[in-house]
């Protein structure tokens, strides 16, 4: 979108206020480009889609993607059962579709582009705060779209990152049923706070992801407190096709301090991928009127400009470019960004890692290397410790308690439903902060390090 876009049909408001253009996208999504699996007994109904718009046969685009035909064969076989249920930690899933790192670490990849809330932080506008802030909400899309899947973290399994842009980052699992991770990443201009669930929905060739969890960031100087509830994603083409991501609908960012909010739309990819990675909104003080409107892609940059009460771009004022997408490796085997090799690499591990780090998790290790039978034999090994020791916590009546979060009173209600809110204990800021003030501290090697999640050292002793 430009300064010479079109009027729009709907006047903007608090919850909506999109383009005339999106309506239509909208409406065409139904009959985007999708086909019927011809020709493929036992899987008649199922659909794939090419997100590039391109015209093979339907049969020919089922052929393409990672999975071999026996191997999509005996998958659908295990799979067809779970159609309609949230497969979120029901099913043991095989390593040839995981990427090495864990859901932990790709939590860690939104503060890539942590430069954007110290803007923030310091900006004067309140309404520019908040065009710094939902950017970088939207940068992190370019590494979810990733079609390989994270490795499930082991109950009590953690990240630290400590070595970037002066932020310290830290998270755990804290449930395995229901799947719920948490982090905490400060810096001297902001808190972020994230407590990490999702429902899904299995539908045969795809899943339906909603993320029900809670989301807050306090930007220091500014003394505002922002929350997000980002638009649900969905996976395309798991067993047939080329796999990939779309997320269309709403994110709101809510600035509970003021009362004003961004809202942006996501597209839907249409027909011949119109539409695919844009993304379309404003920025709306607190009596729900349109300040500045942003568009873009979250595949490549985010702009904005100054609109009126219509929406419509300010005589004379220009759209201006408030953030692209870092180059990227080109090639790369798993699609990684620079910013994820670091994540997922020793040499950025801080001093005296923790042994229940993700980095040292033995799957994910050999997989890096390429080692697909092993990372598979390790896999099978940590999710059959991690259930020994629930019937062990069973057995005893224990409880599993995380180290570095505590639950809250506080329940957070999504458009998917309810999460119970988790908080930062303060213990890891104790102890990254005796750690680093120590010198009698001997620094170990951190690939002699054995992965160490466990809440029982010794089983047969319990």
């Amino acid at each position: 979108m430009d300064s010479s876009s079109s009027s729009k049909e709907q006047k903007p408001s608090g919850g909506g206020g999109f383009f005339s253009s999106l309506a239509s996208s909208i409406s065409n999504f139904g009959s985007a480009m999708q086909k019927s699996v011809n020709g493929l007994v036992g899987y008649e109904g199922l659909e794939v889609i090419n997100p590039d718009g391109g015209t093979e046969d339907s049969e020919v685009e089922a052929q393409k993607g990672r999975w071999k035909q026996e191997d999509r064969d005996g998958y659908w076989k295990i799979m067809n059962k779970y159609v309609g249920a949230d497969v979120t930690s029901l099913v043991t899933l095989p390593v040839l579709i995981f990427e090495p790192m864990s859901m932990l670490q790709k939590m860690a990849e939104i503060m890539e582009y942590s430069y954007l809330l110290d803007l923030a932080d310091v900006c004067e506008d309140p309404h520019m705060r908040l065009v710094y802030a939902s950017c970088w909400f939207i940068s992190v899309y370019y590494a979810m779209q990733r079609t390989w899947k994270p490795f499930n973290p082991i109950l009590g399994e953690t990240y630290e990152m400590t070595n970037h842009g002066g932020v310290t980052f830290i998270a755990e699992q804290v449930s395995h049923h229901p799947p719920i991770g948490v982090a905490h990443a400060e810096s001297e201009h902001f808190i972020y706070e994230i407590t990490s669930k999702v429902r899904t929905k299995f539908l045969g060739n795809s899943v339906d992801v909603y993320p029900v969890g809670r989301t807050r960031l306090t930007l220091k100087k500014a003394g505002v407190e922002l929350e997000l509830v980002p638009p649900p994603s969905k996976v395309n083409n798991l067993i047939f096709g080329r796999t990939w991501v779309d997320s269309p609908g709403e994110m709101v960012v809510t600035n509970l301090t003021t009362g004003d909010k961004v809202v942006l739309y996501f597209q839907p990819c249409g027909w011949f991928g119109a539409g695919r990675y844009e993304v379309d909104g404003y920025v709306y003080n607190s009596a729900e009127e349109p300040k500045i409107l942003m568009t873009g892609k979250w595949s490549e940059s985010m702009s904005y400009q100054p609109c009126d009460l219509e929406g419509e771009p300010l005589p004379g004022t220009q759209l201006k470019e408030a953030w692209k997408l870092a180059d990227a490796p080109k090639n790369d085997k798993f699609q990684y960004t620079h910013f994820a090799h670091k994540l997922n690499s020793f040499d950025t591990a801080p001093k005296n890692l923790l042994a229940s780090d993700s980095r040292l998790r033995p799957d994910r290790y050999a997989l890096e290397k390429g080692d697909m039978s092993k990372a598979g034999s390790e896999k099978s090994s940590l999710e059959e410790r991690q259930r020994a020791e629930k019937r062990a916590r069973e057995t005893k009546g224990h409880q599993f308690t995380p180290k570095w979060f505590e639950p809250s009173s506080d329940v957070f209600t999504t458009p998917w439903g309810d999460v119970e809110v988790y908080r930062n204990n303060g213990k890891y800021a104790e102890h990254r902060a005796a750690i680093d003030s120590s010198n009698s501290i001997e620094e170990v090697d951190v690939k002699s390090i054995e992965f160490n999640p466990w809440q029982y050292e010794d089983l047969t002793a319990e």
